[in-house]
């Protein structure tokens, strides 16, 4: 089958960075990213800047964004408010942050889950009563979904319950998130196959992190759960800043690669994307986390 790859670096990755990169470097990488066949991009997130300093081009980024043809610009909104703002930008696709744990819930966006469900439901109003060509497609992944920093645990039966309820809001899919890097494959696996018989259609797909070294299996096991989606960021950047020493999502480059030696087609041209992640390794002054920047990509059978 063949797999989308939603690349969310320039949105999870940037604003992980404590220093805001300038608005034309991500231009730059964005462009890097497309060129090298990634079909859908997280380009920013609608925050007040000066909560994310690192978002405060958004706009500008989005509207930039857009002019690149073949690619779905996506952007991440807390609220009402980001969306709104998403939506003057152009953004075609948006991404509404919606937890399965209360306390990250209230940590991140200040609602509690029911509170966010609630949000959710309100968007999707506001966005089918926008006219025709501009209703921007709206997805959910629900973040903690498979553990919490903050609340430890979290229950799977309310996980599925929020992703449940989130399409019964009107989203038009909803996924999965590990935000912490705290899922196992078998979690995984569990996990996504419930989430494909309660939702069909709406069913989305796996945002992974690489904190403890299980990201590709974990990809593995939502491969065979019948997951056909994953956001990753090239030369993993991002992940959450909570846990001590955590690493970012699964890099880019890597999920490619496996995917590649296993046979499945993503259309994306893995040469040019490790370039893009060298590129964005050289600006940052400092060693990335991706495995495929430093070893290549396989090529014992390229002769």
């Amino acid at each position: 089958m063949d797999i989308l790859v939603s690349e969310v670096g320039p949105r999870d990755g940037l604003q992980s960075i404590k220093r805001a990169m300038p608005t034309a470097v991500k231009h730059q990488w964005i462009r890097a990213l497309a060129d090298a066949g990634l079909k859908e991009i997280e380009v920013a997130s609608f925050v007040p800047p000066k909560l994310l300093p690192q978002m405060a081009d958004a706009a500008e980024v989005v509207r930039e964004a857009v002019k690149i043809p073949g690619i779905t610009v996506l952007a991440l909104v807390p609220n009402m408010r980001g969306f709104q703002d998403a939506v003057a930008a152009g953004a075609p696709k948006i991404t509404l942050t919606v937890s399965a744990s209360e306390a990250h819930s209230m940590s991140n966006i200040r609602m509690t889950c029911a509170q966010a469900i609630e949000s959710a439901r309100r968007i999707v109003e506001f966005r089918d009563s926008l006219p025709a060509g501009h209703r921007p497609l709206i997805e959910v992944g629900v973040s903690t979904a498979f553990g919490c920093t903050l609340q430890g645990a979290v229950d799977e039966d309310f996980a599925i319950s929020m992703a449940v309820q989130c399409a019964q809001a009107g989203a038009d899919s909803v996924g999965l998130s590990d935000s912490v890097g705290y899922a196992n494959p078998a979690q995984i696996r569990r996990m996504f196959k419930r989430l494909n018989a309660e939702l069909g259609d709406k069913a989305g797909g796996a945002h992974l992190h690489n904190t403890r070294g299980q990201g590709l299996a974990n990809v593995f096991a939502a491969l065979e759960a019948g997951v056909d989606s994953f956001e990753s960021s090239f030369g993993e950047l991002g992940g959450c800043p909570v846990p001590k020493g955590a690493t970012g999502n699964i890099a880019t480059e890597d999920l490619v690669s496996m995917l590649h030696e296993m046979g499945v087609e993503t259309g994306i041209d893995l040469d040019r994307l490790i370039e893009a992640a060298r590129e964005a390794q050289r600006v940052l002054g400092r060693p990335l986390g991706s495995h495929t920047i430093v070893a290549g990509p396989v090529d014992w059978h390229r002769a």
